[in-house]
């Protein structure tokens, strides 16, 4: 469901063309249609590669990079999937896209999109800055935060040059009454009245993204603890860390089989 808009949108530019202030970014949304294809590897592949190059051998004493943050990384990263799920599981959005570009059917602006136009990118974001806080490096900050903002940023942009004439004047209303980005705390009451919540959605959604970025979690600890052995200070011990993995790549297996049997189905 849909709540409802303005009148239909006269003739529009087509599909993936823009005029006005959008056209002035056309590096940005070349480069968010770039992302749009490769965020499942871009991110991963960047993340990997700061743990690679910044971890040392020995912590830092204190603050940043001595790995007390680490918790607290782990619980950004679950609370970014829980808002995620929220999302998700109250009304649903198709983030895929069509032929690996941006493309909607229809506009959706209530449930957690009429309280703010990205709900699911902000949640991405808390997930991956989570992890960088569990790699817990100076340089990982310093280069994977920009970067992250980055990637979401264009992916945006990217999706708006198509929204825009898409939609029209509806695209147009929707941005004046809904921020782009931060989360207006006074609608998340009415965006929960939408739609009843849809446990069998969120887990047919996002079990394969989810055990993603546990999985992720779980080798970025499992590399400081190669890196700084005993001396990492919040050093997981191997037979946790080994049972933590197995029960993602367990929640992962019995998620798919029921998805795939058709006992996701909602009603």
């Amino acid at each position: 469901m849909t709540a409802p808009l303005p009148p239909g949108p006269a003739p529009a530019p087509a599909a993936g063309t823009s005029s006005g202030p959008q056209a002035r970014f056309r590096p940005l949304v070349a480069s968010g249609r770039f992302f749009f294809r490769t965020r499942d590897v871009v991110l991963p592949v960047m993340m990997v590669a700061l743990a690679l190059l910044t971890v040392p051998r020995t912590p830092a004493a204190s603050g940043i990079g001595s790995g007390v943050l680490v918790p607290w990384g782990i619980a950004v990263s679950v609370l970014g999937q829980l808002w995620r799920a929220l999302c998700i599981g109250i009304v649903y959005i198709q983030r895929g896209g069509k032929n690996r570009r941006p493309h909607a059917d229809e506009l959706v602006t209530d449930g957690f999109f009429s309280v703010c136009r990205n709900p699911l990118y902000v949640g991405n974001f808390g997930i991956q800055l989570g992890l960088l806080m569990v790699l817990d490096t100076r340089l990982g900050y310093a280069v994977g935060v920009p970067f992250i903002v980055w990637v979401y940023t264009a992916i945006v942009a990217a999706e708006e040059d198509f929204l825009r004439p898409q939609f029209g004047a509806a695209y147009d209303a929707y941005c004046r009454a809904v921020h782009r980005w931060l989360p207006n705390p006074a609608k998340i009451p009415a965006a929960f009245h939408a739609a009843a919540f849809d446990v069998r959605r969120v887990l047919r959604k996002e079990y394969g993204s989810t055990a993603a970025w546990m999985t992720m979690c779980c080798a970025l600890l499992a590399w400081r603890r190669v890196r700084q052995g005993a001396a990492d200070p919040v050093a997981v011990p191997w037979p946790v860390l080994g049972a933590a993995w197995g029960a993602v790549l367990l929640a992962y297996a019995v998620v798919r089989t029921l998805k795939k049997t058709g006992r996701l189905r909602s009603n």
